[in-house]
């Protein structure tokens, strides 16, 4: 079966031999947990890294919907490893379109990337339901920048990140409570990894967790203070979601393909005491099929149109909130549903550690632990659909 993910454009930074080496060390990297070191060589090397950077800035200059292309592309061979990099090509993607703005503040940031600086991000924090919004890590103004207090979870990237981007809340005016984004340098004072990824799936990402104690990062590094909540998504913060989660999307919309591909071929060959021919010809097989292809179809589209429009210019406003949200879900929870009916498909040997679809399954079933969960994505979308501001207290009653 012949999918998007195996055609490369002309435009394309991975070739065939490449893919098939990342997907050759990827059943490894999830065995021993392990980071895909060899795998980000060679990425970066070959300028996936540096896909979203500008021209003028050392990178290839590509845009949302071309990035995510590449994405998803990587994803079929190697999921840990597109999703991984997706946490360092979302800064450097979203930076740009803050500089073709005509916005300067993040050229720093581009700058750094094209000299091959890797930025990994640490949003994900205990206690926090909306996260970039609100934080449960501290931020106070002190002179020349600010300190940092808190815990964050699952820094992708870790082992090679130079700077950790994340957020945190200056609650100094209580009336008025900011969002402060920072990047802060490897290795700062005052900051410890915390090995502790031993996950489900995903496994080769090797997502540490980061305590911040005091942390000191200069003015310079602060990417934005913003108002907490959605009053405070400018063009930065909007693109935090834009890049992050249409690059989920795309990871496991990946998984979800190659999911299909494995079972089309499977039931061509597999056979039944019951049936004179393979288990193709079975009704039940194809109507199985069939739903995987049309679920798949109905999530490219989606996550197609979004990332497109994004780069065309549409102005949705605050609504591309709603729409990124809407298409990392639906691509997220559809591609485990395509990778849980291909297990079927393939039946009880699929279960085995040597199975691909085996390790597929535990990867896909990650794709709703990334922002938005279940319970924000309808709160958000509803709450936007019926012209109520998510930023209104009390959230509910």
């Amino acid at each position: 079966m012949t999918t998007m993910a195996s055609t490369a454009s002309s435009s394309s930074v991975l070739n065939e031999e490449l893919l098939k080496r990342c997907q050759s060390r990827a059943a490894g990297y999830d065995r021993d947990n392990t980071f895909f070191q060899e795998d980000f060589e060679e990425l970066r090397d070959s300028g996936y890294t540096n896909m979203a950077v500008p021209k003028e800035f050392g990178g290839l200059g590509l845009n949302l919907a071309e990035v995510m292309a590449e994405t998803r592309r990587l994803a079929y061979y190697a999921p840990a490893t597109a999703v991984g990099l997706n946490m360092h090509v979302y800064w450097t993607g979203l930076c740009a379109d803050v500089s073709r703005s005509g916005d300067t503040s993040m050229d720093w940031l581009l700058k750094k990337a094209g000299e091959g600086d890797i930025f990994a991000a640490g949003h994900a924090e205990g206690g926090n339901d909306i996260p970039i919004l609100l934080s449960t890590t501290s931020a106070e103004k002190v002179d020349g920048g600010y300190r940092f207090n808190g815990r964050k979870s699952f820094g992708t990237l870790t082992p090679i990140y130079d700077w950790l981007g994340f957020h945190a809340l200056d609650t100094s005016d209580p009336d008025a409570p900011k969002v402060v984004h920072a990047f802060m340098p490897k290795g700062a004072e005052g900051s410890t990894i915390i090995e502790e990824w031993d996950s489900l799936g995903m496994r080769a990402t090797q997502s540490q967790g980061t305590k911040l104690d005091n942390v000191f990062v200069p003015d310079e590094y602060i990417a934005r203070a913003v108002p907490a909540g959605f009053g405070g998504a400018d063009l930065f913060v909007l693109g935090i979601f834009m890049w992050a989660l249409t690059g989920f999307a795309n990871v496991y919309y990946g998984i979800g393909e190659r999911a299909l591909d494995i079972a089309v071929e499977a039931v061509k060959s597999k056979s039944s005491v019951a049936l004179t021919r393979p288990m193709s010809y079975h009704p039940e097989i194809q109507h199985s099929i069939a739903d995987m292809t049309m679920k798949l179809d109905s999530i490219r589209a989606q996550i197609d149109t979004i990332a497109r429009e994004w780069s065309e210019g549409v102005d949705y406003g605050a609504m591309y909130v709603s729409k990124v949200i809407s298409a990392k879900y639906t691509a997220t929870v559809g591609s485990f549903e395509v990778v849980d009916a291909a297990l079927d498909l393939i039946g009880g040997f699929g279960i085995n550690r040597a199975s691909e679809i085996e390790r597929l399954f535990r990867d896909s079933r990650l794709g709703r632990i990334h922002p938005a969960n279940a319970a924000l994505t309808y709160e958000i979308v509803g709450k936007l659909a019926l012209g109520i501001s998510p930023d209104e207290q009390p959230r509910w009653g």
